[in-house]
């Protein structure tokens, strides 16, 4: 996908067993990333960021929405081990993650796998995607300043 389309109207199933849509969050907008793994360094370092800051993104409007191939149950227990207070859909089909077009050929350590693809897309309250921070761009640990970084810039505009 790319700025300016609209995110698809089905988003999957989170850790609780909820079907998330688009129109669910119609008049929000939306920090939607993709992570590779839960439990892992920078998913959680990633994830524990956005946590850490998410009162400063719902001031700004933002939903923060996870999404990666985890099953349902370890998603549960990622959001539970790390008090993470947001959505984690689990795309165990990757569905959404071909749809957002963050699922793909990557390379770790000389070796080229096909997976998640770490990216973010803030949507605004139409659905439709306004920015993407690709994989070289997201430092896990900072990562909800950056967004926050990229929020105030194109506000101060």
């Amino acid at each position: 996908m790319n700025i300016g389309d609209r995110i698809p109207e089905i988003l999957g199933v989170d850790q609780h067993g909820n079907e998330l849509k688009a129109s669910d969050f119609k008049g929000k907008k939306l920090v939607l990333y993709s992570y590779p793994k839960a439990n892992t360094s920078g998913c959680t370092a990633e994830a524990c960021s956005l946590q850490q800051h998410k009162n400063e993104l719902e001031a700004e409007g933002y939903a923060i929405i996870g999404v990666s191939k985890d099953k349902q149950e370890l998603q549960k227990k990622f959001a539970d081990n790390y008090q993470l207070d947001f959505p984690l859909i689990a795309d165990t089909e990757t569905t959404l993650l071909q749809q957002l077009g963050c699922w793909g050929e990557k390379v770790a350590c000389g070796r080229r796998t096909i997976g998640t693809l770490r990216t973010t897309y803030l949507i605004d309250e139409e659905g439709k995607i306004e920015k993407i921070f690709t994989p070289k761009e997201i430092k896990t640990k900072i990562h909800a300043e950056q967004i926050l970084d990229y929020i105030r810039k194109v506000t101060n505009e």
